[in-house]
């Protein structure tokens, strides 16, 4: 916006510029002409003074032609017919012994960006491609790139394309750089300038010639190549072997990316030049350029994902400094939980502990939430940790550490206890409503376990008249019901003063409909509100054996060296928004084919052919053995140490009755051969089984040995009367397995399971024979006995792992 009074100034400037004498004195006018480039600065409108300009570039100063060429190029727009005056100058100046000022001339000449001068600037552009001087060269070949962008719809002449090309072997490496970038500008509709082997091995000859931005962008162009043979590919990698290990950040990134590139079929070698970009990597962590710092941090993220150990042993330089931003201590604490071990984990503890108390609270909250993400494998320490964040007191902090413990719960469920003890009191401290969702959501679900929970919930019903937060509200309702199902004679009046006025007096909708439908489940009766509120405590699909395999590098290669990893949060997003874990549920996207394959009402005997492919065959249907459908069912639901608690009572069990000659439960082990599934995701896993009603509790990482995965159903005929409980445990050792075995027995030491012993131990030398080092162990434990619907469930889960196994093949 012009200054007050610019009116005025503009006239004195005129008067000054149009002066005689002003014009003979050349430093006088320069220093006018200063003046006017001084206020078209500070905001003034110099474009009354056009015409006056235009006289003062023909001169022979540098200097002044600089001043003036700046202001004909921001007030060109405003005067275009003005500025026909100026060609003339120009278009004389590209002739000048001088070369600065002849690429100066073509510079400004491509600036006006007007297109009624375009076919004045094309003799000047072409012949400055054939110029003496490579400054001159410089400026023509991005002149071509500027007025192609001026009218992108014409078309360049074939015959300066050529040009363009030729100039790639330009003695100097700028004018080889600019040829690059301005034929992919021009040739952009084509796919960009052609990369063919001659070319991609002039520019990696020439690569140590050119500056960092430079290499940087010939690097990205050669990301399009693809070598003719193996031997070429590695020539090109020993060219590019030492721009790999680059002092300068953008160098090492530009080059490990076209590494991936070029190594996307050569996993090993991929890897290797991972490893060998670390030293660069924990460099750039070092930076004085709190951008560089946070770049590479981000970038450490990605390579975290392939290769989790890569820096390890240097998580010391991932500690946070006193005088960082908080951006930096944030990504910082995110790699740090990456790389937690078994002999590091007390020191990075201790080390976020300290983050705890940070002055920025949401530097306190990130490493609150961090020590959260460990607890998942370190949970008593993490917890004693979070519960002595409690006692400070401190509203932001308390918060924090309400959502992480409700997180980890979720996942943990064994540290459900020390949890529910430590939630005493600290309603007192909450102020912001994700803490307090969070505790309504632990004292609705541990509700049982803590003592205050009746009291703690009435301060919130008391208050829900001026409670502004929808999220509390709702969260509140669902607390009191489910508290209402395990106390009632405590919570029976609060819930009604509660429903009474969620459904008369809430202007909200979304509360007063949940409020309904509650109201309206009680009418049902107290089991069928049971059945629907009283789900799942912990997330199954979770469990303490659980771990992030390592993904391919292919997965992530196209992301480096791009803005998208800065963008990213963390490998593991972390939900802060939500009140409760059970709303953010895993999506599995199986086979679309596995829903028909994997069907419980056609059971089928899978039989392993010779070459160790499966074949289903319907006319080996176990009509036989299982007369009436078999159904499964996830519920009652298992918690991970409900199961861990059956899993060895049973097996104690099972020692004590077998020397009693009776047991009521059979215990079987079968091998399955399945070559491939102990390389299967958990994700791949988890869905294929849920399909069937089969739940997974817990697993190990692919690739891991020993491999095991636990599991759990309940099964029901439909001339049964009463269900069973079936768990079992699938191991992988990647050693030959023993023979199968059943054991079994009945609760009047009457008839055992005769035929389930002879047809799996058969089936299990046959494994065993085909091929044992590829069949995976599968133990059964199941109470109470049912010959028929236990070897329905292993039909079904032989066909799931079968299934699955020739997917992945």
């Amino acid at each position: 916006m012009p200054y007050l009074g610019g009116e005025e100034t503009v006239r004195e400037l005129r008067r000054a510029l149009s002066n005689p004498n002003v014009q003979s004195d050349q430093l006088r006018y320069r220093n006018t002409i200063l003046k006017v480039i001084r206020a078209m600065s500070q905001g003034v409108d110099m474009s009354g003074l056009f015409s006056e300009m235009v006289k003062a570039c023909a001169t022979v100063d540098v200097v002044q032609k600089k001043l003036v060429y700046v202001f004909l190029c921001s007030y060109a727009a405003l005067n275009p017919e003005l500025s026909l005056l100026v060609i003339n100058t120009l278009r004389k100046d590209c002739q000048d012994p001088n070369p600065m000022v002849r690429s100066l001339a073509l510079r400004n000449m491509t600036n006006l960006r007007l297109p009624s001068l375009v076919e004045y600037v094309e003799q000047p552009l072409a012949a400055g491609l054939r110029d003496r001087a490579a400054c001159v060269r410089r400026v023509a070949v991005l002149g071509w790139a500027k007025l192609h962008n001026l009218q992108a719809s014409s078309e360049i002449d074939a015959a300066v394309v050529n040009e363009l090309y030729s100039l790639l072997r330009d003695p100097d490496p700028v004018v080889m750089v600019n040829c690059l970038r301005a034929l992919e500008e021009i040739l952009k509709d084509e796919g960009g300038v052609a990369i063919n082997k001659p070319i991609t091995h002039h520019l990696l000859n020439r690569l140590k010639e050119c500056d960092i931005w430079g290499q940087c962008q010939v690097l990205r162009v050669l990301q399009r190549y693809r070598p003719q043979s193996e031997d070429e590919l590695f020539d090109i990698l020993s060219l590019l072997d030492a721009s790999l290990v680059s002092p300068h950040p953008p160098i090492m990134a530009a080059t490990l990316s076209l590494f991936l590139s070029l190594c996307s079929g050569q996993p090993a070698v991929s890897l290797a030049a991972l490893e060998r970009v670390r030293g660069p990597l924990l460099a750039a962590c070092g930076s004085g350029s709190r951008e560089m710092r946070f770049t590479a941090l981000c970038h450490i993220q990605l390579l975290l994902r392939s290769i989790p150990g890569l820096m390890g042993a240097h998580y010391k330089r991932f500690f946070c400094g006193y005088a960082e931003p908080a951006y930096i201590k944030q990504r910082k604490m995110q790699v740090l939980v990456e790389l937690v071990n078994d002999e590091n984990v007390a020191m990075l503890l201790d080390e976020l502990k300290g983050y705890c108390t940070d002055v920025n609270a949401e530097t306190a909250q990130a490493a609150i939430t961090a020590i959260g993400r460990i607890g998942r494998s370190y949970s008593d320490r993490c917890l004693e940790i979070l519960t002595g964040l409690l006692g400070l007191k401190q509203d932001h902090i308390t918060s924090a550490v309400v959502q992480t413990m409700r997180d980890l719960v979720w996942v943990c469920p064994q540290c459900s206890d020390t949890v529910c003890f430590a939630l005493e009191g600290c309603e007192e401290t909450l102020q912001d409503s994700q803490g307090r969702q969070a505790l309504l959501w632990l004292l609705g679900v541990y509700g049982e376990r803590v003592s205050s929970a009746p009291y703690t919930l009435e301060v919130f019903i008391d208050g829900v008249r001026s409670e502004a937060s929808l999220g509390v509200k709702m969260e509140l309702l669902t607390a009191t019901m489910r508290l209402f199902l395990c106390r009632p004679a405590e919570t029976q009046d609060m819930l009604g003063r509660l429903l009474h006025y969620c459904i008369e007096e809430e202007t909200d909708m979304c509360v007063r409909d949940q409020a309904l439908l509650y109201y309206r489940l009680l009418h049902c009766g107290i089991e069928e509100t049971r059945k629907v509120l009283q789900g799942r405590r912990s997330d199954p699909s979770l469990g303490v054996l659980i771990g992030r395999p390592a993904e391919p590098v292919s997965q992530w290669a196209r992301s480096f060296n791009t803005l998208e990893p800065l963008r990213q949060g963390s490998i593991e997003t972390e939900s802060v928004s939500r009140g409760s874990p059970e709303h953010t549920m895993f999506d599995p996207k199986p086979n679309a084919d596995l829903s028909n394959t994997l069907d419980c009402s056609r059971i089928e005997k899978v039989h392993s052919d010779g070459d160790g492919r499966c074949s289903d065959s319907s006319a080996d249907i176990l009509a036989s053995s299982v007369a009436a459908p078999l159904s499964l069912s996830l519920f009652p639901a298992l918690s991970p140490e409900e199961f861990e608690r059956l899993w060895l009572q049973q097996l104690a069990l099972h020692a004590e009755q077998e020397e009693a000659g009776k047991e009521d439960f059979v215990w079987m082990e079968e091998c399955v051969r399945c070559p491939t599934i102990p390389r299967c995701s958990p994700q791949s896993l988890q869905a294929a089984m849920q399909l069937v009603n089969i739940q997974t509790l817990a697993f190990t990482p692919p690739q891991t040995l020993p491999w095991r995965v636990y599991l759990y159903t309940h099964t029901c005929l439909d001339d049964a009367p009463h269900s069973t409980l079936i768990l079992g445990e699938l191991l992988y050792t990647g050693e030959e397995p023993q023979k199968a075995e059943v054991h079994k027995g009945s609760a009047d030491g009457g008839v055992g399971a005769e035929g389930i012993e002879d047809e799996q131990a058969r089936q299990g030398m046959e494994a065993t024979a085909d091929g044992g080092q590829e069949a995976v162990k599968v133990t059964l434990r199941q109470q109470p006995r049912d010959d028929k619907a236990l070897k329905g469930f292993l039909s079904i889960l032989t066909t799931v792992l079968h299934t699955l196994s020739s997917e992945r093949a």
